[in-house]
């Protein structure tokens, strides 16, 4: 075995016998081996997590297979400290330990030690759930469970109980009268302790590897490392010893450094003292030299402050402004205080002195002055000078406006009278040429004296109203004059009432439609048809039109001057009193930075100034023009009584305009106000609609004559007509799309209502004739929004055409019918049709008798009464004589090929046959028809 000493120094014996002596504090419960595991499990599982491990205990489940861990007690190295009994288990290989489960301690509830006397390996701990141990000895459970109880006394708030266990092991190693809850014990032993680093370890472990025994008997190895440190100690002291001699010269050499140190400091005194009267002296001149610098300094910001009041305060910026003689010690120039004193406010070039005088005396006063600069008393004089001017401009201004502003609301120069052929406005466009050379003026007005401003805005809000408003009137008047002299001479000349005079307007007149001949129904609906029946006559179609471009035409014209008339004077307001928006934007005002596509987008503070300026301008205008709605309102009524389908002529026009205003500024006066006249027209709209949908519902037919084609049947299609013609192109589609459905859903209604009413008219005929009627009109009108009422008026016409000649025609040849159902009633009880002929009620000689009973004349006599009753039923208007009658022949037809399949079948080789022949058949229909 080779010697310890001749591998270490003195320094690895030190650092390992520092590492083994807590090892050999606790040698009285570990063996070698134990303090071996720990070292090992403090070194692979605990330091890589910053723990610290304290106590060990080797372990093993009870009542089961004996499987060896440990459980481990262990403490953080970072605050704060967490507590953890550690569950270590060795790998399946067997080579390294892995970490098997972890508890925190504060979640222990109870600690049982099984036997508080006798030595017992088995403990309990309590955590969520109970955990039964068995140590491998007593002295290794007794040393964890101390530690355990010595970490909750130190680090828990709540404390855990121990059962059964030892006074004297729980208060083992706490000295009597100290303050502090644990002392001593594992983690005392432990609190020296030092990781090694890789180069201690690696020497640690080549000594032990020299020592067979270092692992086996600590207690040995660790008594050598103390006799080898104490002969290198030994050593060392004699090594010392040895070099006294060189230590007196070190001291002496060190002696003769002290004396040259003191000679050089008394030198450097003696400079010291030299530069000290340089020092005074260099401090005398930089003395001098900063009161200069202030003095100087002083001088220029005094020039400054000084050049600052005489050029900005003094008539500099007047000067660039308007130009002039100029003195830097005078205010503005006194042609610029002429100017705002005695200016002359009604010619162009006194108000573009006045102009620039004002904007000059505006920009000196907003100058910005410098904290101070009110306390001069050139300035307050300054100051007041400009207070004064700036009054008395804006007393003469305001007073002089005022005076214009009165002026145009009293004159009565501009009156209709001139107008009245073309129904036009008079226009203000000089007025506000006139007026637009005030526009900086009010601008300077606004920014200078807000109230003056205000009033001015009042006082032009006032005058102008009463102005519009009695030229509104009168426009109105005409309007409504002329409007209404159309329609008596639409009356008296073509014969027109309006149109809805006998659909929409008088009920009573409805009412009186009756069915007593379709000329009469004809004449009372004409009208409708002279308002838009494109199969009228040329003559009727050109007097509506010439009507509605006289009467309607009124209301286009109204609405063409109006539109103008608001645009010109919301333009006006906006740039008279500097509300309008788009001239701040193009100049660049109050403007933020790019937004990245080459526009600038006003700020904040700018949008808001925005705002409120439109909401400025809206309120002048809803004042000024506050007449227009209740006239436009008072001229739509006027259209409206006289005839209710103007109501459809208006919708467009008025969606039009609306739509118009709404593309120049959805938010403007005349969009809002022609939206709010809209909803009135709609509403007469509507009305019109529930009108003809109310008198489809009172329309009384008559007891003693045939139905024909219901009069809300052709009112509709004449209403269909108009329509279409009116609303080509109109952005209000969607609205008669609407009105389509209602009326065609209370048409269906009313002619099925009507249908079972009837009592001359059998139902069958008045549903066929009336949706046959409606199915053409849609057919010929193409309307796409009715393509399923089309089909479903199709359907109902061919359902009761197909059920009026069934239930008409009827059997013809009754006996013979009657004995051929009895033929099918036997075939159907299973004899064989060519058996049936021995029947004895169905013999040869009875079927010869029956067809003996229809001989061809007789069959021509009936279905020429057929003929006249069916004429009866029907009415001229339709024609649908001839589709009938053709279509009772091919029921005939139909019924007379049965009865000749079931001679044929049923009687075979008997040369039995009908009394007529189908040619024979069809020239009776054909002849009964041409003979009426």
């Amino acid at each position: 075995m080779y010697s310890c000493k001749a591998e270490v120094g003195h320094h690895d014996i030190q650092l390992l016998w520092k590492h083994l002596n807590p090892c050999l504090k606790l040698q009285p419960f570990l063996g070698g081996r134990m303090t071996a595991i720990k070292h090992a499990l403090q070194r692979d599982i605990f330091t890589p997590n910053d723990e610290r491990l304290l106590s060990i205990v080797n372990v093993c489940k009870a009542g089961k297979k004996k499987k060896n861990c440990f459980l481990c007690a262990t403490v953080t190295t970072e605050r704060p400290v967490q507590v953890k009994v550690v569950k270590v288990k060795k790998s399946d290989k067997g080579d390294f330990y892995k970490r098997q489960m972890a508890w925190e301690l504060r979640d222990l509830a109870e600690v049982d030690a099984k036997d508080a006397n006798k030595e017992n390996p088995e403990f309990d701990l309590h955590f969520e759930k109970v955990y039964r141990w068995v140590a491998s000895s007593t002295a290794e459970k007794n040393s964890f469970i101390s530690c355990i109880w010595k970490l909750n006394q130190r680090y828990l708030r709540k404390k855990v109980e121990f059962v059964n266990v030892s006074p004297q092991l729980l208060e083992e190693s706490v000295p009597s009268g100290e303050s502090q809850s644990v002392a001593g014990g594992d983690e005392d032993a432990l609190d020296d302790y030092q990781e090694l680093n890789t180069r201690e370890e690696q020497d640690i472990e080549n000594m032990m590897q020299v020592c067979e025994y270092a692992i086996s008997n600590a207690e040995a190895f660790a008594e050598k490392l103390s006799r080898e440190l104490q002969v290198l100690d030994g050593a060392n002291i004699q090594s010392i010893m040895a070099s006294e001699k060189q230590v007196n010269i070190l001291m002496q050499l060190l002696d003769e450094a002290l004396a040259e140190v003191d000679t050089i400091e008394g030198k450097l005194l003696g400079y010291e003292e030299m530069l000290q009267s340089v020092k005074e002296q260099m401090d005398q001149i930089s003395q001098s030299n900063h009161l200069i610098q202030i003095s100087n300094t002083n001088n220029s910001k005094l020039l400054d402050e000084i050049q600052f009041l005489v050029v900005s305060r003094g008539g500099r910026a007047v000067h660039d402004w308007v130009g002039g003689a100029y003195n830097q010690w005078e205010g503005p120039i006194a042609g610029h205080i002429r100017a705002l004193q005695e200016g002359d406010l009604s010619s162009p070039k006194g108000i573009e002195a006045c102009t620039n005088a004002a904007e000059a005396l505006l920009q000196c006063m907003n100058v910005a002055l410098r904290p101070g600069h009110d306390k001069l008393s050139a300035v307050k004089q300054q100051q007041q000078l400009f207070t004064e001017l700036r009054d008395v401009f804006a007393r003469r201004l305001t007073n002089h406006l005022n005076n214009v502003f009165v002026h145009q609301g009293h004159d009565q120069s501009s009156t209709l009278a001139q107008h009245v052929a073309e129904l036009t406005l008079p226009k203000h466009s000089p007025l506000h040429r006139d007026l637009l050379r005030y526009a900086k003026l009010m601008e300077w007005l606004k920014s200078t004296q807000r109230e003056k401003y205000e009033g001015l805005s009042r006082t032009y809000v006032d005058y102008m109203t009463r102005l519009y408003e009695r030229e509104i009137k009168d426009f109105f008047e005409i309007a409504k004059i002329k409007m209404a002299g159309t329609t008596k001479e639409g009356k008296g000349k073509f014969g027109l009432h309006g149109s809805s005079g006998k659909l929409t307007g008088s009920t009573s007149s409805l009412n009186k439609l009756s069915v007593n001949s379709s000329n009469s129904r004809r004449s009372q609906s004409s009208s409708l048809l002279d308002m838009g029946n494109m199969s009228a006559s040329d003559l009727d179609v050109a007097d509506r039109t010439k009507f509605d471009k006289v009467g309607l035409g009124i209301f286009e014209q109204v609405l063409s001057e109006l539109e103008p008339l608001c645009l010109a004077e919301q333009d006006f307001v906006s740039k008279f009193f500097k509300l309008q928006q788009h001239a701040a934007l193009a100049q660049g005002e109050n403007m933020e930075e790019s937004d990245g596509l080459g526009y600038s987008r006003p700020s904040s503070e700018h949008r808001q100034s925005m705002s409120s300026d439109k909401d400025v301008v809206r309120q002048m205008m809803n004042k000024i023009f506050h007449s227009i709605e209740t006239e436009l309102n008072s001229l739509i009524a006027l259209g409206d009584k006289i005839d209710s389908f103007n109501s459809l002529y208006m919708l467009v026009k008025m969606s039009h305009h609306v739509w118009t205003a709404e593309t120049v500024d959805p938010a403007s006066f005349l969009s809002t106000t022609l939206g709010n006249v809209l909803v009135t027209v709609k509403r007469n709209f509507d009305k019109c609609i529930s009108g003809q949908i109310r008198q489809m519902e009172e329309v009384k037919i008559s007891k003693k004559s045939k139905v024909g084609i219901l009069p809300f049947v052709t009112g509709f299609e004449e209403f269909a007509e108009l329509a279409e013609t009116i609303f080509r192109n109109a952005e209000r589609r969607g609205d008669l799309d609407k009105a389509y459905a209602k009326l065609i859903q209370a048409v269906f209604q009313n002619v099925e209502k009507v249908a079972s009413e009837s009592q001359k008219t059998p139902r069958d005929v008045v549903m066929m004739e009336n949706f046959h009627h409606i199915f053409s009109t849609l057919s010929r009108m193409k309307i796409s929004c009715l393509e399923a009422e089309r089909k479903e008026a199709k359907h109902k016409y061919l359902d009761h055409l197909q059920s009026y000649v069934i239930n008409s025609l009827g059997q013809p040849l009754e006996k013979l019918n009657h004995f051929f159902e009895g033929v099918e009633a036997r075939v159907a009880q299973g004899v064989r049709e060519e058996e049936v002929s021995y029947q004895l009620a169905f013999s040869k000689q009875e079927l010869r008798k029956v067809i003996r009973e229809y001989p061809g004349k007789e069959v021509k006599k009936g279905l020429d009464n057929l003929y006249k009753k069916v004429d009866k039923h029907l009415c001229e208007e339709e024609s649908l004589l001839q589709v009938v009658w053709h279509s009772m022949q091919d029921e005939f037809i139909r019924q007379y090929k049965h009865f000749e399949g079931l001679i044929n079948r049923c009687y075979p080789g008997s040369g039995i046959t009908m009394d007529f022949t189908i040619q024979d058949m069809l020239e009776y229909f054909s002849s009964i028809a041409q003979s009426h």
